[in-house]
């Protein structure tokens, strides 16, 4: 950089401000009509994308893997941890369900590209039910994509990583090993893994073949109800934790809430600094384990009227349901994407009525919580309602 003088320099910014006025005088009053940044950005993140299902394949007796390419060949660039949100209808009712992506981000960047989510069904359950009995190959879904902020990120996070998952919580992992034996990402990892039986243990073949090829990546698997396993027994605890654990370490989770309760009380008892422990967004789980819930109210059923600009429905809604699922059951669109009360994409206003809010995961702003708004997927009727949604 040159300095010339003090005068010179300063009165640079009066010669700028006469050359950006010279340019707005010959430009044309005609508006351009074409915005060429934004034409590349709708194509490089398309609001919604046409995959195929070009194959299905079982990765454990209760867990599948789909595997989908986007028709147009293109796969917006995406890390380890995000998830993708498909938009479905599923005989009345329209919802969308979030999904880690369990494959890796290289595998969306080579020749073929595709993407791959892993599901599990070991009870009955709407949309895995869904998919285990429909989603097969040659079916087209439509889908968005990236979201979630839960990845690796080596500005923040330390370069030896312990991840603790529980049943299909392992999923963001497995595309995190994918990427790291692929060499292209440089962390060293350590997956703790809890599942029942070792005859059930989601993608545990996949991640057993990386861990002895790979040395940056390690498995760790604790059965909670296997007598003849030889590795670790009962539930991840401390001791478990501290024993595969370095210096300098982030802690990442993925798994089910009553897992969290435990895991996070664990990293406060260790001393881990809360910048050092990191959790994927956690579906609500059922109301008996939602702190604060009043219990003597989940049996109650309310009527809600959902007002769309100037369309109104009235649909019924348990109050032992989140709001979002009852819209979604009269096949009303609304746009949510990570199911545990975080990203905000389902924000709605209460114009009448009371609600109960979840705890877990709520995050509204400040200002929203004063005036009335919530977000319907953590969100339960405590009366009847009058509430407002965007309009899709």
């Amino acid at each position: 950089m040159k300095i010339e003088s003090f005068l010179k320099d300063v009165g640079g910014a009066s010669r700028v401000t006469a050359a950006r006025r010279e340019k707005f005088r010959k430009g044309s009053p005609i508006p351009e009509p074409e915005d060429p940044i934004r034409a590349l950005s709708d194509a490089l993140h398309p609001d919604k994308i046409r995959f195929i299902v070009t194959d299905v394949r079982d990765v454990s007796p209760t867990s599948k893997t789909w595997r989908l390419r986007s028709t147009d060949g293109h796969i917006p660039i995406f890390q380890s941890g995000q998830y993708v949100c498909f938009h479905l209808q599923i005989g009345n009712s329209v919802l969308n369900r979030p999904y880690s992506i369990s494959s890796a981000p290289f595998e969306s960047k080579c020749d073929n590209p595709f993407i791959e989510v892993t599901i599990r069904r070991n009870r009955p359950y709407f949309v895995p039910d869904y998919f285990f009995d429909h989603v097969k190959v040659g079916e087209v879904l439509w889908g968005s994509m990236p979201f979630g902020t839960f990845y690796y990120e080596p500005l923040r996070d330390s370069k030896n990583v312990v991840a603790i998952a529980g049943g299909s919580g392992i999923t963001p992992f497995v595309s995190m090993a994918r990427e790291i034996a692929a060499g292209w990402l440089d962390v060293n990892l350590t997956i703790i893994y809890g599942s029942v039986h070792s005859s059930d243990i989601v993608c545990g073949r996949e991640l057993d073949e990386i861990d002895r090829k790979c040395d940056k990546v390690k498995v760790v698997h604790v059965m909670s109800d296997d007598p003849d396993w030889q590795g670790e027994k009962g539930f991840v605890n401390r001791e478990i934790i501290e024993k595969y654990s370095g210096e300098d370490t982030t802690y990442m989770f993925c798994g089910p809430y009553a897992m969290y309760t435990f895991v996070e009380k664990t990293m406060k008892e260790m001393g881990v600094p809360a910048g050092k422990f990191r959790k994927d967004a956690i579906a609500q789980p059922d109301v008996s384990l939602i702190p604060g819930y009043p219990s003597d109210k989940k049996d109650e059923v309310y009527t809600i009227k959902v007002m769309r600009g100037i369309h109104e429905d009235i649909i019924q809604a348990a109050a032992s349901e989140p709001v979002a699922v009852a819209v979604e059951r009269a096949g009303i669109a609304l746009d949510t994407h990570c199911r545990g009360g975080e990203c905000g994409m389902c924000r709605s206003q209460l114009l009448e009525g009371e609600i109960f809010v979840s705890p877990i995961g709520d995050g509204r702003r400040r200002m929203d919580k004063e005036l009335g708004w919530f977000h319907a997927c953590s969100a339960y009727p405590m009366s009847d309602l009058v509430i407002k949604i965007p309009i899709l």
